[in-house]
């Protein structure tokens, strides 16, 4: 394998690159930015060299606990479970949650072979077991694999007296009825407030 077939093969592992862009961008690196594929370079070996997961919630940190769960000001009695740490940074940017967070690392997908073992819910139990968290938040996707991601959580939880509840679901705020899926506008009907 030339060099440069190395290169397109190590950008198509990137989620949603396929063939033709990993070559896309392989080449515009090399024939425009030189520069920028050396810095690509090396903030990627930098990151993998130094990031590392918080020992107490698991998402990304170079320390070996976050800043988030370091901050002592946050609500101890709230504890939210997210599959992934983008999934984090998306609600931490609301600003509109002030309590602690759990990084699966995943979710739970039977037909990749994937189960409650494999995403943490042993270290999530303990967790949520420190006797400050009074109720678990679970912020899994709303896909089939996050909805069983959710169940499998909430009845390990309730099997423990731990208070688990789920996002709520519904329409987009600005949105017309009209272009909301069914399935959406069904959800919405049931988890009306």
């Amino acid at each position: 394998m030339s060099t440069l077939e190395g290169l397109v093969e190590a950008l198509r592992r990137l989620p949603g690159v396929g063939q033709k862009s990993a070559q896309r961008m392989a080449y515009h690196l090399l024939q425009h930015d030189r520069d920028g594929a050396r810095q690509l370079s090396r903030a990627l070996g930098q990151a993998a060299d130094h990031i590392l997961h918080c020992q107490r919630c698991h998402t990304f940190t170079e320390t070996p606990v976050c800043s988030i769960c370091l901050d002592e000001t946050r609500d101890a009695s709230l504890l939210c479970v997210l599959e992934s740490p983008a999934d984090q940074a998306a609600l931490e940017r609301t600003g509109s949650y002030r309590g602690y967070y759990f990084v699966l690392m995943g979710r739970v997908s039977p037909l990749d072979g994937i189960g409650a073992q494999d995403i943490g819910v042993a270290q999530l139990l303990e967790r949520a077991a420190d006797g400050k968290v009074e109720e678990v938040i679970l912020a899994t996707s709303f896909t089939a694999e996050g909805e069983a991601t959710a169940h499998v959580l909430s009845q390990a939880l309730k099997a423990r007296g731990l208070r688990a509840t789920r996002l709520a679901r519904g329409v987009p705020v600005g949105s017309e009825l009209e272009y909301v899926d069914l399935g959406t506008i069904a959800h919405a009907l049931v988890d009306r407030r």
